[in-house]
């Protein structure tokens, strides 16, 4: 079990005891940072092993069946460590799955159910009061509330909305996360100020759909630093390029009011980067999958947001073996992947989704094709990256380091988001005395399918 950064934990061991685990995306860590936070609020001590627990918190995730049994297992594992266990999360929503694995947990809600949480947690376990701990964690210098986070110091992921209004054939999001609902503008730059104040230096954007963002309060306007911002996704990008910091955009969808952010990422207010799943590339595979389909138009855009950004880097994912998807639609994912040269690329062999519509189309793909097609796409994917990084020897990268591994620093460029891409291995990371959280300029000597390799230059 794995809970928060050592500094969350309280001296005073007469305070409640709360173990947490966190399974799923950084919108479901996001909800987790809440529920901490408020529990530190609370003053109960966050521990990270269950026999230290007087309770334990299971965040699941339920979105595809590995998923699910990723958190059952995880249920299971609290219950017999530790015997006291409250479930939330996108699994809770499948509360009679987890009670027919799990009947004896306390309590089982939704995600960002934060009040029912916390309802299970006194019931299990009420709070003392003690108003010297009874704090969220704060920045000595001016006293700024930031909460708990499970991300390193240096960056953050900032959620500018809950749920979707897309019904993709193969998703149950919206089943368990409800619609679009976006975050007040102010609210969000507030915050993201906030994370800035308290040493962030790199904002992960996230949401189920960022280009919709705005779109279900008719993109109102709110005041932040004496002026008048939109709840739309340009606005905010303008708004969080003036706190100085990395900001990189995820889950991106490619509508043609996204061109709109590509001169920000020009001019450097935002980080060349966009994470936008293209899913499939034929557009009889994509209207099965209820996902946009003009492919041609979506390769003249890409063309011309490298024409506009040299720099920018692609991320995406995609679905193979979709039903029905014949070998020739399959070609045109390889023909697309060949000609939109997408810098980083993940993809998955289709799986039946509980509750998910496109399990009731025709013309299943057999499990032996899907992995075959799998490995197919992979392979011609890691050809293609591998020539893109390799391009990149010889150029000098601004990067962020995010550890130390005995001589090494192992940092990101502006085209790595943690977790999902690649690094930048600094060879003499340690004779540079590099510390996570630095930025430094990085000559590249080398590169591989997935990462650079390269030494910071000394002046002489």
């Amino acid at each position: 079990m794995s809970v928060t950064s050592p500094n969350d934990a309280s001296p005073k061991a007469a305070n409640p005891k709360v173990g947490f685990v966190s399974l799923g995306c950084p919108k479901a860590l996001v909800d987790s940072e809440r529920i901490l936070s408020q529990l530190k609020v609370e003053g109960y001590e966050l521990v990270p092993t269950y026999d230290d627990a007087d309770v334990v918190v299971v965040n699941t995730c339920g979105f595809i069946d590995s998923a699910v049994a990723e958190s059952l297992d995880a249920i299971g594992e609290a219950m017999a460590e530790n015997g006291k266990v409250i479930v939330t999360g996108c699994l809770g929503k499948r509360e009679e799955v987890i009670r027919q694995a799990h009947p004896g947990v306390l309590s089982i809600s939704g995600p960002q159910d934060y009040a029912s949480v916390m309802s299970a947690v006194h019931k299990a376990l009420p709070p003392r009061h003690d108003p010297f701990i009874d704090l969220v964690p704060r920045r000595a210098s001016n006293d700024t509330d930031i909460g708990v986070k499970l991300t390193p110091r240096h960056y953050a992921y900032l959620k500018i909305s809950e749920g979707c209004n897309h019904r993709c054939s193969f998703c149950i999001i919206p089943s368990m996360r409800g619609d679009l609902v976006s975050r007040p503008v102010d609210q969000v730059l507030r915050e993201a100020e906030k994370l800035a104040m308290g040493g962030v230096k790199e904002l992960l954007v996230i949401s189920q759909d960022t280009s919709a963002y705005g779109v279900d309060v008719k993109y109102a306007a709110h005041e932040w630093r004496g002026k008048s911002w939109q709840t739309r996704m340009k606005s905010l990008c303008e708004g969080l390029s003036e706190l100085g910091l990395w900001t990189r955009l995820h889950y991106v969808y490619p509508y043609p009011h996204v061109d709109e952010i590509i001169p920000l990422m020009a001019d450097g207010k935002l980080l060349p980067y966009l994470d936008i799943p293209f899913q499939h590339a034929s557009p009889r595979i994509l209207k099965l999958m209820k996902r946009p389909g003009a492919v041609d138009k979506t390769l003249e855009r890409i063309h011309r947001w490298r024409q506009a950004c040299p720099d920018l880097t692609l991320r995406s994912t995609f679905i193979v073996g979709f039903p029905g998807e014949t070998e020739a639609e399959f070609e045109e994912l390889l023909d697309f992947l060949d000609e939109a040269q997408l810098d980083r690329v993940g993809a998955f062999a289709y799986s039946p989704v509980e509750g998910a519509t496109a399990n009731a189309l025709p013309d299943a793909v057999p499990d032996e094709v899907k992995q075959e097609r799998l490995a197919r796409f992979m392979e011609r994917q890691a050809e293609i990256s591998a020539a893109r990084l390799e391009a990149k020897v010889g150029t000098v990268q601004r990067c962020l380091v995010d550890t130390l591994d005995g001589e090494l620093a192992l940092a990101r460029s502006s085209a790595d988001a943690p977790e999902i891409d690649g690094l930048v291995q600094i060879q003499n990371g340690f004779e540079a005395g590099l510390k996570p959280g630095d930025f430094v300029d990085v000559e590249i000597m080398g590169s591989d399918e997935h990462d650079l390799f390269g030494e910071v230059a000394f002046e002489d």
